[in-house]
């Protein structure tokens, strides 16, 4: 019997009638004959709510506690859904992420997923049941619960697909698939019916909240279909696959936008002989993602590098670089806040040259200032004025005709 693994996000299961509502929607695909392995986020806002929790006790809660507290979000979901369809007359069984076997590295709050021995949940859908799995959750070597980051319950849903060999991975949410930008920001965006794995990838990495980038990348290494789905309307969504049949001449696919960016550039003097390079294999020995890098050397003038993170890792890249100023050997470090980054996306980037200077003569028409770029074969992204990201992404929306049913043709 063919396998299928589906995905609820938190707002699909936010109330009691809608975790009833998806009960009676895996019911469904049940009954078409499938094999169903249900992953659950927490309902709603359960997890801020325990986040906040926390943080009245104290500001800064130990990383451990605060796994062992989150995942029980995903753990009550898995339970009322387990319950609502064995009201429906269905054999279910609920697990939580360790139940399903899933291990991963001993990182607090955003471990990766090492391996999954799913032979509990195999059991199960031997027996007929229907397996509801906790999402965003794992254990590591020594037995710790572990998160796997916000919006890790994709990663699960699509590592239990690749590990038990199922037909398709779909994710269920609020919306009815991927657009070309959000159109809660952007009024003009239209839905996508395709796009590849790498577009998809990129979208999720520059701020596209409809999927966990590790999830895609999950789907692309093992070449899992994966879809996103609406809870509430029987629609396909959009399919993520390795090559696109659909548009396969849309240059640039989708506007990606994400704020809270910060620029921090970090000085040497002027007689630095060192590696500059050394900074990031610290940073990343600390698990603190770096992105848009910018570095000046000119003879005469005292070197630096630039670069960007997020906001919420800014705490800690200070005190990274403050406990090791003496072996990286740099003078001082400034910090730039409210900023933003404005992406376009698109396969067709890199056989189109004209992309990038399209994109940056829009924005210097709309007198956007255009802080940092980095580039690759299928994106271009620019670091902006965070009061200037909603404005930019409109107008390169805009720019490239993305609203139309067919957008700038290759």
């Amino acid at each position: 019997m063919s396998c299928l693994v589906v995905k609820f996000g938190g707002t699909s299961v936010a109330t009691i009638e809608r975790v009833m509502h998806v009960a009676r929607r895996i019911q469904k695909e049940k009954e078409k004959g499938y094999d169903i392995i249900v992953v659950v986020s927490a309902m709603g806002k359960a997890t801020d709510m325990l986040v906040d929790m926390a943080h009245e006790i104290m500001p800064n809660p130990s990383k451990r506690e605060m796994d062992t507290l989150l995942t029980t979000g995903e753990q009550v979901t898995s339970s009322l859904l387990s319950i609502a369809l064995q009201s429906l007359g269905l054999r279910a069984q609920s697990f939580t992420g360790w139940q399903a076997g899933v291990l991963t590295e001993a990182v607090p709050a955003d471990a990766r997923i090492l391996d999954i021995q799913p032979e509990n949940v195999r059991d199960a859908l031997g027996r007929g049941r229907i397996a509801v799995v906790a999402g965003f959750q794992g254990v590591d070597d020594k037995n710790n619960i572990t998160t796997l980051g916000r919006g890790g319950s994709d990663t699960t849903a699509v590592a239990l697909a690749v590990a038990l060999g199922a037909k398709r991975c779909d994710i269920f949410t609020d919306v009815d698939g991927v657009y070309t930008s959000d159109p809660r920001y952007v009024p003009k965006a239209r839905k996508l019916q395709e796009l590849s794995y790498d577009e998809m990838l990129e979208l999720a990495n520059l701020g596209a909240g409809v999927l966990h980038p590790r999830a895609v990348e999950y789907a692309k290494n093992y070449n899992i279909p994966l879809a996103v789905r609406s809870s509430y309307v029987a629609d396909e969504g959009t399919i993520m696959r390795e090559e696109v049949e659909v548009e396969k001449g849309l240059v640039v696919r989708g506007i990606a936008f994400k704020s809270d960016i910060i620029r921090l550039t970090v000085s040497y003097d002027a007689n630095y002989n060192g590696s500059l390079a050394n900074i990031f294999t610290i940073l990343a020995d600390s698990h603190i993602n770096v992105d848009l890098i910018v570095q000046t050397i000119i003879e005469g003038v005292e070197p630096s590098v630039s670069f960007s993170i997020i906001k919420e890792n800014l705490a800690d890249t200070i005190r990274v670089l403050e406990e090791n100023k003496s072996k990286l050997g740099y003078s001082h470090v400034h910090i730039e806040e409210n900023l933003a980054k404005v992406s376009i996306v698109g396969s067709g980037i890199v056989s189109n040259p004209g992309v990038a200077a399209k994109m940056f003569d829009r924005l210097h028409r709309e007198n956007i200032l255009v802080k940092m770029v980095s580039t690759s074969e299928i994106k271009i992204s620019v670091v902006i004025p965070q009061e200037a990201m909603l404005h930019a992404a409109n107008a390169l929306h805009d720019e490239f005709e993305l609203a139309a049913s067919l957008a700038i043709q290759a």
